[in-house]
């Protein structure tokens, strides 16, 4: 299976170092709304809810936060109607863009997707240009320091817990496994190893390698996405060198 893109590396040390608590207990408050309405307000049986409630911890938002968020979940307001939109894009070089949304206004995020991606020299697309070259999978990371065996070892694990493949990444390990499997691998790890996270993402099937110019303005482009408040997550199919990650 086509490695992962590069990107994921820089937005994990993105995330990990982010400041701006405001945005980031936005986004996982609109996603834990949206699992509630999906499936219950009970975390033990609803998959999502636990997984955005993993979200929420990391970025250090109150138990109080949480709960608020369930309840509003479990109710119906016309205020916390949001649904998950998907567009499609192109940056510098034809690299491909998924954006993941969760929103109130389509027609309004669909307006400041595009002068974003016409800002940062590329282009908003229609639905499924670029779908096509991403797998929909499920995704189990832990911290390489914290596992006490080697990846020979981790990988039979992974194996016999149902997992596809095993990936080393800088500092941590993941586990890819298929969505409908998630939920199974990370119970069975949780057990063997300290599980750092575990979500559905979008890998891309092949990566483009890009570095200097090119690659400045594809990182633009990310955190400008990245940035806006009904923007959950963000893939793309690019690879860069080391020297162009700072």
């Amino acid at each position: 299976m086509a490695g992962h893109s590069k990107w994921s590396n820089i937005k994990r040390k993105k995330e990990k170092s982010d400041t701006q608590k405001a945005k980031a207990f936005t986004k996982v408050t609109r996603e834990i709304i949206v699992a509630t309405k999906t499936g219950g307000g009970d975390p033990d049986s609803n998959f999502q809810l636990r997984l955005a409630i993993q979200n929420a911890k990391e970025v250090n938002m109150p138990n109080d936060n949480i709960n608020r968020a369930i309840k509003r979940g479990l109710g119906s307001t016309e205020t916390d109607q949001y649904e998950e939109i998907i567009y499609e894009g192109y940056g510098s070089g034809g690299v491909a863009f998924l954006v993941q949304t969760l929103t109130d206004n389509r027609n309004r995020t669909a307006s400041e997707m595009r002068y974003i991606f016409s800002r940062n020299n590329g282009n908003l697309g229609e639905s499924g240009c670029v779908a096509w070259l991403f797998e929909r999978k499920g995704v189990v990371t832990a911290l390489k320091e914290e596992v006490k065996f080697d990846e020979e070892k981790l990988l039979e694990l992974a194996l016999e817990a149902g997992a596809e493949d095993l990936r080393l990444e800088e500092d941590y390990y993941e586990i890819i496994t298929e969505p409908s499997e998630l939920e199974r691998v990370k119970n069975f790890l949780d057990d063997k190893i300290s599980v750092d996270n575990a979500e559905l993402d979008f890998i891309p099937k092949t990566t483009v390698e890009v570095d200097g110019e090119t690659a400045e303005s594809l990182i633009k482009l990310a955190d400008a996405l990245e940035e806006h408040d009904d923007v959950q997550n963000v893939y793309a199919n690019f690879d860069i060198s080391d020297q162009d990650q700072s």
